[in-house]
C-alpha cells in the first residue's frame, strides 16, 4: 500500500485549478504562481491526489469522475465549512455566480473573508487561505470554487444547483 497521510483542503483547489487549464501543458510553476502556493506543496499534493484516484498516474490529469463524487459526496465531510461572524469579504457558496442567478436572494450570504471585499455576509473559511486573493482575477477558478462551496454548505435546493453546474463545467472540461 502506497504512504498516504490523506488528502488536505489544497488539494481540492489545486485539482480544479487544473481542470482551468486548456490542456495538459501547465507546469507545477504555473499552478504555484496561479494559487500562491509552493512548488513544494503543489508537488505533495499531486501525490496525494494520484494515490486519492484523483489524478491520472502521470499526474497530468484530473480523474473527472471520480473528483465530481468526492465533491458531491465527500466533501463536507472531509473539509466541512466553518461558518464565523459577518465580515466583508468576496462572495462564495451561493451568494455568487453562477448559484445566486438560479435562487431568489435569502438573508444568508457568504463570502471569504478579503479586506479588499465589496460584500458583507457570514465568513466561511476557504479551503485554502490564499484562495480570496488568487479567485478575483481567474474566473473559471472561482466559479469552480464556488460551486464546492455550495456543496459544503447549502440546502438541498442550492446543492441541486451547484451539481448541475458542476456537471456542465466538467462535462465542457477538455472541449
Amino acid at each position: 500500500m502506497q504512504k498516504n497521510n490523506g488528502m488536505r483542503p489544497q488539494d481540492i483547489v489545486i485539482l480544479l485549478k487544473i481542470l482551468t487549464f486548456s490542456d495538459d501543458n501547465w507546469t507545477s510553476v504555473d499552478i504555484s504562481r496561479a494559487l500562491e502556493i509552493s512548488t513544494a506543496e503543489i508537488s505533495g499534493s499531486l501525490e496525494r491526489s494520484r494515490i486519492a484516484g484523483l489524478l491520472s498516474q502521470n499526474k497530468r490529469e484530473v480523474n473527472t469522475l471520480a473528483l465530481r463524487e468526492f465533491l458531491i459526496h465527500g466533501l463536507k465531510y472531509v473539509f466541512p465549512a466553518e461558518i464565523g461572524a459577518p465580515v466583508r469579504g468576496i462572495a462564495t457558496a451561493h451568494s455568487a455566480s453562477p448559484i445566486k442567478e438560479q435562487i431568489s436572494e435569502g438573508k444568508d450570504n457568504y463570502v471569504w473573508s478579503y479586506s479588499r471585499g465589496t460584500r458583507r455576509g457570514n465568513s466561511i473559511l476557504p479551503l485554502y487561505r490564499t484562495v480570496p486573493k488568487v479567485a478575483g482575477n481567474q474566473k473559471e477558478l472561482y466559479e469552480y470554487l464556488v460551486i464546492t462551496d455550495t456543496l459544503r454548505v447549502g440546502r438541498v435546493r442550492e446543492i441541486e444547483i451547484a451539481i448541475n453546474e458542476l456537471d456542465k463545467k466538467l462535462n465542457s472540461h477538455g472541449q
